[in-house]
């Protein structure tokens, strides 16, 4: 295949024709690649099948990243023990494209792959990576673990992200109408086509659409202005320009407050979360449009048809055997995990997400007597079980899933599993009775 002249390997649907590029920090795919964290890779991974299925003009652009989040294992005593090991993947193809950004005042070499629509039956992809030999150490680690904790490499990666992946288009000769941030990440993009059209921003906002996750101000990501200067994430452009687009008072640059005043229009993740989006944010004149597009997931990769038929037909038989098999499939991932036999027969309640404090994962403990008279109700028995990843640097959230381990030790019927990805997922959700 010829990259430098790329075209999209697929009959477009003339109903998405409009072309569109995709940026995001992960994206969850399929099991074995391993490129992502949580919430907002599933949703990007679902945005890139459904554009497969829907034959959309779209590109997806992510990173290599070397270690993907982390391996998810368990100390002597069940705990929880982050694990990084280098991921291989010979499935996806070398572009032979090789260029340079500025990273921190120096040049640093980006390798491109491309992931092909039919290996996974997704959108075309690319992905960057700077663990090239002719980087630097530091160079090369940008791309090693997603979210990485040191604030200069984390900055560094959503430079990569975005500068990479706007001078990756102009590397293959693509032309794109709308470059879509999925989170603030990618935002250097957007400066790289400031300097593109010699600062005329108008022409920036006619391409930037924007997608905010965060419901909270505090929550959207803030770095020193001075650091982001340093590390080129504006693409040339001073402190002062950047303060004029901005709008904020102080030295602290928020990234999704730039992307709403850059952007033509952004949207929430749900009815509410667009409520919420524009109150907060409206108090900053200048900023686009928040709309509301309610998040989803691409039905056919998680459903199990089997069931769905079942349900369609209403044959409730069918439908119940089905269901025990899905819970029996489940139930052999917990009892290698745990030691614990759960009984199909049994009511199941699923909690499983990336573990972070907002999302409550100890919220059933909050009054211990009442939890223990769930898991103990004679008439009305329960099974629970716990999954997720904390951020291995979030050691609040590593404390918590600890607590509901050590926990789970004094009840058959409370389980808590790692290796929360995909695969896990679906047989959590096709398992649970209650999620």
């Amino acid at each position: 295949m010829d990259f430098r002249n790329f075209k999209i390997p697929y009959n477009i649907n003339p109903q998405y024709s409009k072309k569109t590029v995709y940026f995001s920090m992960e994206f969850a795919l399929e099991q074995v690649l391993k490129i992502y964290s949580g919430g907002l890779g599933f949703l990007a991974g679902s945005h890139m099948r459904s554009a497969y299925n829907l034959k959309q003009n779209l590109i997806g652009i992510g990173i290599l990243w070397k270690f993907g989040y982390y391996d998810q294992a368990r100390n002597h005593d069940q705990t929880l023990q982050p694990v990084w090991t280098r991921k291989m993947y010979s499935f996806l193809e070398d572009t032979g494209i090789k260029f340079q950004i500025e990273i921190h005042s120096a040049p640093v070499w980006v390798k491109v792959w491309y992931l092909d629509p039919e290996i996974f039956n997704t959108a075309p992809m690319f992905f960057l990576s700077t663990d090239v030999p002719e980087n630097d150490h530091v160079s090369k680690t940008i791309c090693h673990k997603l979210y990485d904790a040191n604030e200069s490499t984390k900055l560094a990666q959503y430079i990569l992200l975005g500068k990479g992946g706007a001078k990756l288009l102009d590397e293959m000769n693509i032309e794109r109408e709308v470059y879509h941030l999925n989170e603030a990440h990618g935002l250097p993009a957007a400066f790289y086509l400031l300097k593109k059209y010699n600062g005329d921003l108008s022409k920036v906002r006619e391409k930037l659409v924007f997608t905010t996750h965060t419901p909270e101000e505090a929550g959207n990501e803030k770095h020193n202005l001075k650091l982001c200067y340093d590390m080129s994430y504006f693409s040339g452009y001073s402190m002062e320009d950047i303060k004029s687009i901005e709008g904020a008072d102080d030295d602290r640059f928020n990234h999704s407050l730039c992307a709403l005043k850059m952007a033509r229009i952004a949207n929430g993740v749900s009815q509410l979360h667009g409520v919420v989006s524009r109150a907060m944010w409206n108090k900053y004149p200048g900023i686009c449009e928040i709309t509301s597009i309610t998040n989803a997931q691409e039905f056919k990769y998680w459903a199990d048809k089997p069931l769905y038929n079942a349900k369609d037909e209403n044959d409730e038989t069918v439908f119940d055997y089905r269901k025990k098999h899905l819970k029996k499939k489940l139930f052999s991932i917990v009892a290698d995990q745990t030691g614990n036999l759960f009984n199909p027969n049994i009511f199941t309640i699923v909690w499983a997400r990336r573990f972070a404090g907002y999302k409550r994962a100890e919220l059933l403990l909050h009054d211990k007597d009442r939890f223990y008279r769930l898991l103990n109700h004679s008439k009305y028995p329960v099974q629970i079980i716990w999954a997720g990843k904390p951020y291995p640097m979030d050691y609040s959230a590593i404390s918590t899933f600890n607590t509901l381990v050590e926990e789970s030790k004094n009840h058959k019927n409370m389980a808590v599993l790692t290796g929360y990805e995909l695969s896990l997922s679906k047989s959590l959700k096709q398992g649970s009775d209650l999620w």
